[in-house]
């Protein structure tokens, strides 16, 4: 397929605010997860939060946006001089020819929780102050991102659990291969919230340690919030760009919620990516794993990493690092991939102590130092919505 350059890109998680700060711990092996703080939650998880949003409002123009998702946006937004990079772009091809996709979860769901607290104790009423649409809503976002970088093309928000942002890249894809734009932002953005945290702990899928991808006694994930961006312009000779060469996109069609015991689905994507880039699975470097923690959800995806790629390519999960961010967990690792490919940096998989036995993927512990030319990421969601982004440097 035609590729597509990342042209400027952004992250914040729990690592820190914009690109520095993520790379830096990923070097110094330094977690961003700590103890269950959020709110009044009475949980015996670990998070990934990122410090500081509560003192940080939306004001003036994008008051009504004022959501903790929102203000996630506007944070990641404001770094690595991305909307300094949009705004260059928005002058090459005009505002209403750059798309804008963007994923997340639940949106700014957090502030109808808030809201629900603040009911008319006589009629139940929400207070009059709710705005669904500019918080809730789940095009929120989308809309708050758009307005933010002024620009006035397609946009469209899109949820599909856990691979939200990752799919961003696929569509923005098709958009601009249609002719709908010339450019795209895509990104993913999704907050910590009561829903989130105590819906996976009433699943059982909420750790009551850091979470331990592909470890033997591993227990199950830990959620995070994060938001990344990042500027896609089709590829030119030399442009010395990270690129989009390949995706995958795939339905287990098997469980609500489960993956496929047997990752076929997973297999799927993978494969696809591979095909549409036309490369060997031996040519690929580096797997950015799902990687969630979960007993089984880890078990499925290595029976698909086998199956496409046998056991000797290296890969490893940086939700050790950052947490799950689920609907921004696609944006997340395809940006850490980014860096991976343009630093020579295959991260380890963080707190794993003892791979399981009964795995057989080529995971890393530890961090290795080595030149990498392609790189998959992988992100897979609830219901088996599944998404795979084949990403390699200039020339690969």
């Amino acid at each position: 397929m035609q590729p597509l350059a990342i042209t400027a890109c952004t992250v914040t998680n729990a690592l820190g605010r914009g690109l520095p700060a993520s790379l830096a711990a990923l070097r110094r092996g330094e977690s961003g997860l700590r103890p269950c703080d959020f709110e009044d939650a009475a949980l015996a998880t670990w998070i990934g939060r990122v410090a500081g949003l509560e003192d940080e409002p939306l004001r003036d123009e994008f008051a009504a946006f004022d959501c903790r998702n929102n203000r996630l946006a506007r944070l990641g937004l404001e770094q690595d001089g991305f909307a300094k990079a949009v705004k260059a772009a928005r002058s090459r091809y005009g505002a209403d020819r750059i798309g804008v996709f963007v994923g997340t979860s639940t949106s700014g769901i957090g502030a109808t929780e808030q809201a629900y607290r603040r009911r008319d104790p006589s009629t139940g009423a929400l207070p009059e102050s709710f705005d669904y649409q500019h918080t809730h809503n789940v095009f929120s976002v989308a809309d708050f991102t758009r307005r933010w970088l002024n620009l006035t093309g397609v946009a469209l928000a899109i949820s599909t659990a856990c691979s939200s942002s990752a799919k961003a890249f696929a569509s923005a894809w098709r958009q601009m291969k249609a002719g709908f734009c010339e450019a795209a932002v895509v990104g993913g953005v999704d907050s910590l919230c009561l829903t989130t945290l105590y819906g996976f702990n009433a699943l059982g899928l909420a750790s009551p340690q850091p979470c331990r991808p592909w470890d033997r006694e591993r227990d199950g994930l830990s959620v995070g919030e994060a938001a990344g961006f990042a500027l896609l312009e089709w590829a030119e000779p030399g442009d010395g760009r990270v690129r989009l060469l390949g995706y995958g996109e795939s339905s287990d069609a098997y469980h609500m919620t489960a993956a496929h015991p047997e990752g076929a689905g997973a297999a799927l994507a993978m494969q696809q990516a591979l095909d549409r880039a036309q490369v060997p699975p031996e040519q690929v470097h580096y797997i950015n794993l799902h990687g969630t923690a979960t007993p089984l959800n880890d078990a499925a995806e290595d029976r698909a990493v086998l199956r496409i790629f046998g056991a000797a390519t290296p890969c490893s999960s940086t939700k050790g690092w950052t947490g799950h961010t689920l609907g921004a967990a696609g944006i997340t690792e395809a940006i850490f991939v980014a860096l991976c490919l343009e630093r020579g940096l295959i991260p380890g998989t963080l707190n794993t102590r003892q791979r399981d036995p009964e795995l057989g993927a080529g995971v890393v512990l530890g961090n290795q130092e080595r030149p990498l030319r392609l790189a998959l990421s992988n992100s897979f969601g609830f219901g088996g919505t599944n998404c795979s982004l084949l990403f390699g440097r200039d020339g690969a």
